[in-house]
């Protein structure tokens, strides 16, 4: 049997796994072992998986993992998400379809400092859906908002997500943390306009507040350490750009911000450092075993030769470089519905980064940024929109089909922003080249 067939059958074979709800490390760990086994033999194979095991998880780089996870769940347990919604309510509250933009400006802060699309999720979600209900915002409205809104930290820096794609792809994690920026607003700002667009079409959807006063708006932006925490976070970020930093040492900056602004603003119990710490060491190993496992499945395909063999085929097709790019595109959105966002980065760059990058000269960079902006799209659309599920289990009574009934607006926005991104390449690769 050939590498390319023992290749092949090994990537269905975990995609036929995590379907059976087999963790994806294990699925892609137990296949990558019985792959280079036959191919190489048990001894080698054993060798290989022990020294790529060990690598991984010594990996300097990867610490800044726990750091930056450290960073959000201190911002987390410490309150300020409600002080987040709280300042967008009072500088947007006001317009049409107010506290859907307020709920975009918290997702995108949130997003920035804890990095995690479900922690951003569960915590806006809960703090905001209450207050919309008793304004009398419409459910599909206001919880679709939420689930749209969570999918920013996906974009916006110390993101999970380009942490793990720039450790599987050997591309900066500093540029990629900066990369996000712009498209991160940029989306931010699609996502405001969606619900403006909805509630001036329908303005039964929502209400509409009284205007806050400048004096309101200005305590909601020093109340409760939220001035501060926007510091740390432009510090820390901010400090890669200039140069100041690594993106590891960047993550240690900020979780010593942030740890101090919870001191300082007596945010800081017992209960919040352990909670804090907790969550942080389930992230790490979480994200540990996912790295570790698709750097031995990587290995058994590049074994199988079949990254070789896909780049030689398309180099050969006589077909337009943008075709072939529209397909992986939609490949990714398809199998993202499914597949949990971090899990179809790693087990699908052994395949389309060398197709990509090397065959097609695409810019890493900028493919990364529009792989997570399409995966943003489909944490959102049926049949298993993550971000969807989780917004369900914060509200409990409503219904899974009525949050999916206003999601499709922010869908259009997603695909606006990944056609302005395609159009203009410069949007997401402009600040890491003045790095």
């Amino acid at each position: 049997m050939s590498g390319e067939v023992i290749g092949l059958i090994g990537t269905l074979a975990v995609i036929v796994l995590m379907f059976l709800r087999i963790p994806v490390a294990f699925s892609m760990i137990t296949v990558a072992f019985a792959g280079m086994a036959i191919m190489i033999g048990f001894t080698p194979a054993i060798s290989a998986i022990g020294t790529d095991l060990y690598t991984q998880f010594s990996s300097y780089t990867m610490s800044v993992i726990p750091l930056f996870g450290l960073m959000g769940y201190l911002a987390s347990y410490s309150g300020l998400g409600s002080k987040l919604f709280n300042l967008g309510d009072k500088a947007v509250g006001h317009i049409k379809g107010g506290l859907c933009m307020a709920v975009q400006i918290a997702c995108a802060i949130f997003g920035a400092i804890c990095g995690s699309n479900s922690a951003t999720v569960a915590t806006i979600g809960s703090i905001a859906y209450p207050e919309m209900k008793k304004l009398g915002y419409d459910d599909s409205l206001s919880t679709a908002s939420v689930a749209s809104g969570a999918s920013l930290s996906l974009l916006i820096p110390p993101s999970v997500t380009f942490i793990v794609y720039g450790i599987a792809t050997e591309v900066s994690i500093g540029k990629l943390f900066i990369s996000g920026i712009f498209p991160g607003i940029l989306l931010m700002l699609l996502f405001m306009c969606v619900g403006y667009i909805n509630v001036s079409r329908n303005p039964s959807l929502a209400p509409i507040k009284p205007k806050a006063s400048r004096q309101e708006r200005i305590k909601a932006l020093t109340d409760g350490g939220v001035l501060e925490v926007l510091v740390v976070f432009f510090f820390s970020i901010g400090g890669i750009f200039f140069g100041w930093f690594t993106a590891t040492e960047a993550g240690a900056v900020g979780a010593t911000g942030m740890l101090l602004v919870c001191l300082v603003s007596r945010k800081l119990t017992w209960s919040v450092l352990k909670r804090s710490l907790f969550e942080s060491a389930k992230l790490t190993a979480t994200v540990f075993l996912l790295v570790a496992s698709a750097t031995v499945f990587s290995r058994f395909f590049a074994l199988s030769r079949i990254p070789t063999f896909l780049g030689n085929l398309v180099a050969t097709l006589d077909v337009n470089k943008w075709v072939i790019f529209a397909v992986i595109l939609f490949i990714y959105l398809i199998l993202g519905m499914f597949i949990d966002a971090l899990a179809m980065i790693l087990l699908t760059i052994p395949v389309f980064y060398p197709i990509i990058v090397t065959a097609l000269g695409y810019d890493p960079i900028w493919f990364g940024v529009l792989i997570v902006m399409v995966l943003s799209m489909a944490s959102i659309t049926p049949p298993i929109g993550l971000n969807v599920f989780i917004m369900q289990s914060v509200t409990k009574e409503v219904p899974i089909f009525t949050i999916y009934k206003g999601v499709w607006g922010y869908v259009a926005a997603i695909v606006v922003a990944c056609a302005l991104l395609i159009a203009f390449p410069g949007i997401a690769t402009w600040l890491p080249s003045l790095v």
